[in-house]
Formats: C-alpha cells, structure tokens, sequence
C-alpha cells in the first residue's frame, strides 16, 4: 500500500470544504495510507506587496513546512504553479511508475500559500508538478483540486473508476 504524505499551507476553515476532504480522504482508504497536515499561512497585506515583504512571508511559510516530519525517506513532490504540466492519466502512470522503481518509502506532497512556495522548500522537492494553468484559485480550493486528482490517479489502476476523467 503507497503511503502518502500531504502539506498544505493554511487551513480548510470552510465546513463543506472540510468535509469534501473527509470524503476524499475516505475514498483513497482502500488504495493508499493517506496523512494530511496543514501549516498556519502568514497573512499578507492587501497593499501592493513589495519583494523583500513577500521573501519573508515564504521564508515564513516555508520554515513552517520544512519543520513537519519529512526526511531522505521521502519523495518531494512541490505542488507549484510553475511545476510540469500533468494531466489526470499522466499524473496516474507517473504515481505508478513512482511505486514501480520504490526508491523512496512514501510520497509527500507540498502545496504552498497564497504566494507560492519558498526557495528552501522548492529546492528540496525532487520534481515540481502542477495539474491546472496559473489561475487565481484560493489556496484552500487549491487543496481541495489536488485531492480529486489524488482519488482519480490512484483510483484509475483499480476495476471500479472513483471519479469519472471529465470531472478531474
């Protein structure tokens, strides 16, 4: 069974988004050992932020998410707007291939604030990937879309399909 690690930073505070994670995370049981865990997001000014102010919110962010329990046993997987393009069948052959070559005991996941991901956590990761072009989605929506995929690529190798590929 693939054991899967997820970090996001903020927090799901929207009860039927907490909930469609619930249902998520219940839907992967049978497939793989799942563990989320979220990060406190800074909270960034409204004004025009200036670059050092943003630098310091990653660096923030990022000594937050390179804290949680995470070592060479790991593969890094940065969620990121920048990431290779990966659509719903791609993303389920590149877990497969992942399991089949088994260099690393679990994958982790990393998906970052409002602004992205830090230098020290992008540096880490071993591959960058995105699912969807650069579009102005709330990060907690953001989560909620990398579980769907999650269901779709691990539930595409089994009988009985979770989620049909249009709706991923």
């Amino acid at each position: 069974m693939e054991k899967i690690k997820l970090i996001s930073v903020g927090k799901l505070k929207e009860k039927y988004l907490q909930e469609a994670t619930s249902e998520y995370a219940k839907r992967l049981l049978p497939y793989c050992h799942l563990q989320m865990m979220e990060t406190e997001d800074e909270r960034t000014p409204e004004k025009k932020r200036q670059i050092k102010e943003t630098l310091q919110i990653l660096d923030k962010e990022g000594g937050r998410i390179l804290k949680k329990r995470w070592g060479a046993e790991d593969y890094v997987i940065a969620l990121a707007i920048q990431g290779k393009q990966m659509d719903s069948l791609s993303f389920a052959r590149h877990l497969e291939d992942l399991s089949v070559r088994g260099k690393k005991a679990r994958l982790l996941f990393v998906i970052g604030g409002s602004l992205g991901l830090s230098d020290s956590v992008l540096n880490r990761a071993d591959e960058m990937l995105s699912f969807f072009p650069p579009l102005p989605f709330r990060t907690n929506l953001c989560a909620l879309f990398y579980w769907s995929k999650f269901i779709g690529a691990i539930g595409s190798g089994v009988e009985h399909r979770i989620i049909n590929e249009e709706f991923i």
